[in-house]
C-alpha cells in the first residue's frame, strides 16, 4: 500500500508585517557575532521555545558548585506538589547536616525547621546544611536523595549531567553541563511558577544573620528574576540566570568563569545579545485544526490535524520574514486512529531555509466506521492502489 499516493503537501503562508511604514529595510538584517566571555562554558537560551540562539562547550561535563541546589529545590517542590511533603513540615536537622562544609544557613544541630525556611536557605544562602536537612527528611540520607535528583535528570532529559550529592560539593562523577541546566532553569520557570518568586529574593535571615543573594544582577539588572550561582575551586565561578523584558524570557547559564564579576559580566553580556538581536514568535497553537485531510473506513470522512504544543521559534530579528508552515500528510489516513497519533510532519520554512521539523499528529479520535463502509472503502483503496501503480509504471 505504500505506493497509494504521493504524500499531500499543503502550505499556509503566515505573513508578519510591520504595523507602521518605515524606511527600507534590507533583506535578512546582519545580526554579530557573540560576545566573548571569560567562561569555560555557556548557554543562551529562550525560555519559551527552548532554542538554544548561542552556546560555547555547551554539553561539556563540568562541575556545577551549587548550581547542583537548582535540583535539590526542583525534586523538594516536586514532592510538595505531589503531596507527599509540606511546606510547613519540620525537619530535624541532623549533626550530619550541620557539619557540612561550605557555605551555611547556620542551622542548629537538632534544631527543627520548616520546609519553606530550608527551601530560602538553600536558594538565597546557597546553604549546604540546609540542603543536607532537607535531603535527609525526603530521602533518609544524601545518597538516596542524590538518586531521587539522577532520575528526575533522566525524565528531564539531562543527558550530561550526574549527581552524587544535594550540594554540589566536590565529588567523582558529579557534573553537570551548561545546556543542561539551562534546561532545568526552565523546567524551574515552567513547572514549579508558584516557587520561582524564591529565586529573586535578596536577603534571607536566619539565626539573626543576614546574607545576601549572591546573584549580583538582581541589584543591577530589574528584569533579571533568578536563579543560582556557585562557585568552588575546581569549578570556578558558576551561573545560571533568566530574566523577562516586555514578555521575553531568556535563559544563561556560565560555568568556569574568572571571578564572581566575570560571572555576572558574563551572563549580562549574554542577556543583553538575546534581548537586542533576537525574539521569539509562536506560528502554530496547540491543537489548531491545520488541515482535515480524507480518511478511510472511519465513522467520519475527515480527520482534524495540527500539533501537539505550540510551535515557537526564535529567530534573529527580522520584520520581513515570511515563515510558511507546510505539512506533509502520510496516506492513506486509514480508521481506526488514535487522538495524538503522528500522521505525517509539519515543516517550517524560511524561504528555502527549513527552520524546524515537528510531528503532524491527530487532533481527535477516528474510530472504525461500520461493516458496510470498511468494506467500500477497501475496495475503492485497492482500485486506487492499482490507477497510482498504473501511474507509476508509465
Amino acid at each position: 500500500m505504500k505506493h497509494l499516493t504521493p504524500r499531500l503537501v499543503l502550505t499556509l503562508a503566515l505573513t508578519h508585517w510591520p504595523t507602521v511604514f518605515a524606511a527600507p529595510v534590507p533583506s535578512g538584517p546582519m545580526t554579530p557575532s557573540a560576545p566573548q566571555l571569560h567562561a569555560k562554558s555557556w548557554v543562551l537560551m529562550d525560555a519559551a521555545s527552548g532554542d538554544v540562539i548561542t552556546s560555547h562547550d555547551a554539553n561539556e561535563h563540568l562541575p556545577p558548585a551549587s548550581l547542583t541546589k537548582l535540583m535539590t529545590v526542583y525534586v523538594a517542590t516536586n514532592e510538595i506538589q505531589s503531596g507527599r511533603l509540606r511546606s510547613d513540615d519540620e525537619v530535624t536537622v541532623s549533626e550530619n547536616a550541620w557539619h557540612t562544609e561550605g557555605s551555611r544557613m547556620f542551622l542548629d544541630p537538632r534544631s527543627k525547621v520548616a520546609v519553606h525556611d530550608l527551601l530560602r536557605g538553600i536558594v538565597i544562602d546557597s546553604g549546604n546544611d540546609a540542603s543536607v536537612a532537607l535531603a535527609e527528611h525526603i530521602a533518609g540520607d544524601e545518597t538516596s536523595f542524590a538518586g531521587l535528583m539522577n532520575a528526575t535528570a533522566k525524565r528531564l532529559g539531562l543527558d550530561d549531567t550526574h549527581f552524587m550529592n544535594p550540594t554540589g560539593l566536590p565529588a567523582p562523577d558529579h557534573y553537570s553541563s551548561a545546556l543542561d541546566m539551562a534546561k532545568l532553569a526552565r523546567a524551574i520557570i515552567n513547572d514549579e511558577s508558584a516557587y520561582y518568586p524564591l529565586y529573586k529574593q535578596k536577603h534571607f535571615t536566619w539565626n539573626g544573620i543576614r546574607q545576601p543573594n549572591r546573584n549580583l544582577l538582581l541589584w543591577r539588572d530589574e528584569s533579571v528574576d533568578g536563579l543560582k550561582t556557585g562557585h568552588t575551586e575546581a569549578a570556578g565561578y558558576c551561573m545560571v540566570t533568566s530574566a523577562l523584558r516586555d514578555g521575553h524570557r531568556l535563559i544563561t547559564a556560565v560555568f568556569g568563569s574568572t571571578s564572581m564579576k566575570n560571572r555576572a559580566n558574563d551572563a549580562e553580556k549574554l542577556l543583553s545579545y538575546g534581548f537586542r538581536f533576537f525574539d521569539t514568535q509562536t506560528y502554530v497553537k496547540a491543537a489548531q485544526v491545520l488541515s482535515n485531510p480524507m480518511l478511510w473506513k472511519g465513522e467520519d470522512r475527515t480527520l482534524p490535524v495540527g500539533s501537539l504544543d505550540d510551535i515557537s521559534l526564535t529567530l534573529p530579528k527580522d520584520r520581513n520574514r515570511k515563515v510558511d508552515v507546510r505539512f506533509n500528510i502520510d496516506h492513506p489516513l486509514v480508521a481506526p486512529i488514535a487522538m495524538g497519533t503522528v500522521v505525517g510532519s509539519l515543516d517550517l520554512y524560511d524561504g528555502d531555509k527549513k527552520l524546524a521539523t515537528r510531528p503532524l499528529i491527530a487532533l481527535e479520535e477516528a474510530p472504525a466506521g461500520g461493516w458496510w463502509k470498511r468494506t467500500w472503502d477497501s475496495v475503492r483503496l485497492f482500485f486506487l492502489d492499482m490507477f497510482e501503480r498504473g501511474e507509476s509504471d508509465q
